[in-house]
């Protein structure tokens, strides 16, 4: 078996010059061990399983084609072209892509002629398809449609110069997002320090407590910092009592 974990169940079929996992309970979630195809392909096709990030490849001088349809894909490795050098087409229709700066790491990828991102979020977005064309100025099909002249204008026009520039940095940024189960930074409130009078009349009390308990409590708020409304009063009571006795005696 050409694969261990995740894909132990997955057996390998070969096509002429391609090679396709046959269906399995398993599915792939990630890349690995392509070195067990020792090179002899042309076409993989990864569709129907649950990656989720384009990476995990070995030298592949001989591959030209991934498809990757209806996966989990929302990220792709930098530096694909010194593993895949002949990549010619790459098909990620219906996966998972939401920002324009998820499509750069195929800059890198001059010999990428034909690409889809069909069924992905970032193709909804308002100049997807010229924001592609102009970072990617050598492909000629995007989506199964033929990228036109018109296109090409439209996308340097749109994107060039110095207002381009300002543009695809602000697109290249990655948006903030909320995910669920994490909480906000939020800072702790600040801690009331007790006065000086305050101090002086806990330590009275602890001096004068009659359990060891009562002693604990009143020591561990004077480490806290904090007294509640009522134990403040409490103390009041403790401290005039306590002066009173003192005066009559």
């Amino acid at each position: 078996m050409p694969f261990s974990r995740p894909v132990a169940e997955i057996r390998w079929c070969r096509c002429g010059q391609a090679i396709q996992p046959q269906r399995s309970r398993n599915k792939i979630a990630v890349i690995e061990n392509l070195g067990a195809t020792l090179d002899q392909f042309d076409t993989i096709d990864f569709s129907d399983n649950e990656i989720r990030k384009l990476d995990g490849f070995t030298l592949l001088r001989r591959l030209k084609c991934i498809i990757v349809n209806n996966n989990r894909v929302c990220r792709i490795a930098e530096g694909l072209e010194t593993c895949l050098p002949k990549l010619e087409t790459l098909v990620l229709t219906n996966n998972s892509i939401e920002d324009m700066c998820d499509v750069d790491p195929l800059v890198s990828i001059k010999t990428l002629t034909y690409l889809s991102l069909m069924r992905n979020p970032v193709a909804h977005k308002p100049s997807y398809r010229q924001y592609v064309i102009f970072k990617l100025p050598q492909l000629r099909v995007l989506d199964f449609k033929r990228i036109t002249l018109k296109e090409r204008k439209e996308s340097m026009a749109m994107f060039g110069g110095k207002k381009g520039e300002e543009q695809i940095r602000a697109l290249s940024k990655r948006p903030k997002t909320f995910n669920p189960g994490e909480l906000a930074a939020v800072p702790a409130p600040s801690k009331a320090q007790p006065s000086t009078d305050q101090i002086q009349r806990i330590r009275f009390a602890i001096a004068n407590a009659k359990s060891l308990e009562e002693v604990q409590q009143l020591e561990a708020m004077l480490k806290a910092g904090q007294i509640p409304g009522h134990v403040e009063q409490q103390l009041q009571g403790i401290t005039s009592n306590d002066e009173t006795e003192m005066t009559e005696g």
